[in-house]
């Protein structure tokens, strides 16, 4: 026993070193507190101000008339400078002065025809006109109140978000709706003009879209000879667009702005497309089945 304690005494028994424990991060409490009441306000990035431009923006005629000035100033030194360095005012053409005497009534000239031109020639103001109609809103009866409602959510969503003003929808040759502002009858002035539904499926508008399989957007519907095919319209509409529903119907889309339909619009009234389409196909399928159910119980 004595001898293995001295052993122990001199040779120091070695043991595994232990790693330390990695240092304790310190812990930051999870909540934070919001203050509405922010000292020195926004701090970030701030939009850059383009001070030139909102200057020209805001003095339009100015800005068109200062070639003028600057011609007619110009014209009006080179007199005076001719005038007073004692040159014969008859031009010379050996003489140096002459010639640039001559070439800087040139430029000034110009610069005052541009101005000129810059008065005369203004970009047209495209303003927002009210339909010259009345308001109505007519749907088919036989739909179902799934398809009515959907009908109505893309009429008040296309109301708010674009320019659109009028709606009109025929699908597998029968009327589905017309809201909106319509074209009063001559008739009766507080009545809306009816859809023709044989009109619109034959005519060169609705053969060409389902043609293309594509939207057509009459940007300015007063330049389009295929404004007399739509005559439910009001007379004052702006711009159309025309929405194929697959290959059995077209909606139309009528605004009260010249261009006023942007490509997002656009996009988004294709997927419109695409939900009515395939809501009226499954409301034309159900339709159908119920026809065939009830020509089988008779028989």
């Amino acid at each position: 026993m004595e001898a293995g304690s001295l052993i122990r005494g001199i040779i120091p028994l070695s043991y595994p070193k232990q790693r330390p424990p990695p240092p304790r991060r310190p812990s930051f409490p999870r909540s934070i507190r919001v203050s509405s009441n922010l000292q020195g306000g926004y701090r970030g990035p701030k939009p850059r101000r383009e001070w030139l431009a909102d200057w020209v923006s805001k003095n339009d005629d100015v800005v068109r008339s200062l070639p003028i000035y600057v011609g007619g100033f110009s014209l009006l030194a080179v007199l005076f400078n001719r005038g007073v360095s004692g040159i014969a005012p008859v031009a010379d053409a050996s003489s140096s002065q002459s010639r640039a005497d001559l070439l800087t009534l040139g430029l000034a000239v110009t610069n005052i025809l541009a101005g000129l031109v810059w008065l005369s020639i203004r970009p047209k103001t495209i303003l927002v006109v009210n339909p010259q109609g009345v308001v109505c809103q007519r749907i088919n009866s036989q739909l179902p109140d799934f398809v009515v409602s959907e009908l109505l959510w893309v009429w008040e969503s296309l109301s708010a978000a674009t320019c659109c003003r009028s709606l009109v929808i025929v699908y597998d040759s029968k009327f589905v709706l017309q809201t909106g502002f319509a074209a009063a009858s001559s008739a009766n002035n507080r009545e809306a003009v009816p859809v023709d539904t044989n009109n619109v499926m034959g005519g060169s508008l609705y053969q060409s879209v389902l043609k293309s399989g594509s939207q057509s957007y009459l940007a300015n519907l007063s330049l389009y000879p295929g404004k007399s095919e739509l005559p439910f319209l009001p007379s004052n509409t702006q711009a159309v667009i025309l929405q194929p529903l697959g290959d059995k119907g077209i909606a139309i889309i009528g605004g009260d702005t010249i261009r006023g339909f942007t490509t997002s619009d656009q996009g988004w009234i294709s997927l419109l497309g695409e939900k009515l389409d395939t809501t009226l196909t499954k409301c034309v399928n159900q339709h159908s089945v119920a026809v065939q159910d009830l020509d089988l119980n008779s028989a």
